[in-house]
């Protein structure tokens, strides 16, 4: 019996992602930090070690354990660019044809291979530069943005009404609000109580779970075509994805086509600084003034990780009250003023209060993808959430790179600059959408999409 129901895997995916993300980046920094210099850090301390005292050595020595960290973090980003931009485009472009499962079987054995050379990694206590051999060799299977656009895609293939595509995405985008927010939460605790070995392992454990789950009891979304028993060459089969991406802008109308190309900035330029700006969070925590420890970490990571379920929450009253547009801006909004708070958060008590203002942080990126779901046909789908995730992998990776580039340059002069910047930068996006709210984009659509949907069938007649 096949079960129709993707949500445990994303489930059982996002806990291992939120796990991985502050475990790997605490353990390269207590790597570097214990391989640098003569200070060393106790694996079991309850208090985090941080100078605050800018005189002392220690303090010219954490901001250069700092920068060797952020620079290792570039180099990991950089080594999984190309083949994550390769495999994702491919993986989704072909499950338009073959399926949404492929992509999550492939993407998730990846992540499994990097958690177990995690744990031999910190187990044998190898050097830990071959991370960068992993990250590479994990993103060809596919990374984290390959899952959830075939987890996407997994989802509009059964949501036929326009309002139940968004509130079921939203719903996606709450449950990983939710996971995350309980393990950010309990990562510290992991990293103290069961140390780096086994908390990789219980990582490995989770996504073995989840991968049995995909191949043994999840059911595909989409009916196999007849086009899927037809051998092809390799070389016909990779121009074919090509083409279909091209055929995807190509067969639209110049208004449709520029309207989609708007939606896709729009949200490439907001997910650029969102997730640029992500892993400097905890750089940031564990930097001088604030000298957070692992478990303070966990409860900011946590309480960042509430914004999925407001956002959840905001999406599902807002739909009742205003258009999408506004919902996207509102979260935008916000979210620059969470960043500009951020950025001049010297106190335990005024980093956790900056954490309010991103509570509707994820509503525009839920948002954004609805309304390309709804400006394209059902049959083009999957290749729009291939192209999607192609440019979000590509987007995700640079913007790692620049903003840890960033921070590594302004850390020793002003740590917060990395956030005014992201404050800055949001503004690209709304006006962005201002520009799609001036040619009342809900109309046109609506028109345009029953004009070529009327064009095809006639064309099949």
């Amino acid at each position: 019996m096949k079960l129709f129901f993707v949500e445990p895997a994303i489930c059982l995916s996002a806990f291992a992602m939120t796990l991985t993300s502050p475990l790997t980046t605490q353990y390269v920094y207590r790597r570097i930090w214990d391989e640098t210099g003569n200070y060393s850090m106790e694996a079991e301390s309850n208090i985090s070690e941080c100078e605050k005292n800018k005189s002392s050595p220690i303090f010219a020595f954490q901001e250069e354990v700092q920068k060797k960290v952020s620079l290792f973090n570039l180099q990991m980003d950089i080594s999984g660019l190309i083949p994550g931009l390769v495999s994702t485009f491919v993986l989704l472009s072909q499950s338009d044809h073959r399926g949404r499962k492929f992509p999550l079987i492939l993407s998730s054995a990846g992540a499994l291979a990097t958690s177990v050379w995690l744990c031999l990694l910190s187990y044998f206590a190898f050097p830990f530069q071959l991370l960068i051999a992993s990250t590479f060799i994990g993103a060809l299977c596919g990374n984290s943005t390959t899952f959830l656009g075939a987890s996407f895609a997994y989802i509009v293939d059964q949501c036929k009404e326009e309002k139940q595509r968004t509130i079921r995405i939203a719903i996606i985008d709450f449950i990983l609000g939710v996971i995350t927010g309980l393990t950010g939460l309990s990562s510290g605790y992991f990293i103290r109580e069961l140390g780096f070995v086994w908390s990789f392992s219980i990582v490995s454990m989770a996504l073995t779970v989840n991968l049995i789950y995909i191949l043994f009891f999840l059911g595909d979304s989409m009916k196999e075509t007849s086009s899927q028993n037809v051998s092809i060459s390799c070389s016909e089969s990779f121009k074919n994805l090509f083409y279909r991406t091209y055929m995807l802008f190509k067969n639209a109308s110049r208004e449709r086509r520029s309207l989609l190309c708007l939606l896709l900035f729009t949200m490439i330029a907001y997910f650029f600084v969102i997730i640029g700006i992500s892993p400097i969070f905890i750089l940031y925590e564990l930097d001088s003034p604030l000298c957070w420890n692992e478990v303070l970490i966990g409860y900011g990571s946590a309480l960042g990780s509430v914004s999925f379920l407001s956002s959840f929450l905001g999406i599902w009253l807002f739909s009742y009250c205003m258009e999408d547009i506004y919902m996207a801006l509102i979260g935008i909004v916000t979210t620059m003023a969470g960043m500009a708070m951020t950025a001049f958060a010297r106190t335990t008590l005024v980093m956790l209060l900056a954490r309010l203002p991103f509570l509707f942080t994820i509503v525009p990126l839920s948002v954004l993808r609805s309304m390309m779901s709804k400006v394209v046909l059902s049959t083009e789908q999957g290749t729009l959430f291939a192209c999607i995730a192609f440019l979000e992998t590509l987007s995700g990776v640079t913007a790692v790179s620049t903003f840890n580039g960033i921070y590594s340059a302004t850390v020793a002069w002003f740590p917060g600059f990395t956030f005014l910047l992201s404050a800055g930068l949001l503004l690209i996006p709304v006006i962005s959408l201002c520009v799609i709210k001036c040619t009342s984009w809900r109309k046109r659509r609506e028109v345009l999409l029953i004009q070529e949907e009327s064009s095809d069938d006639t064309s099949d007649r």
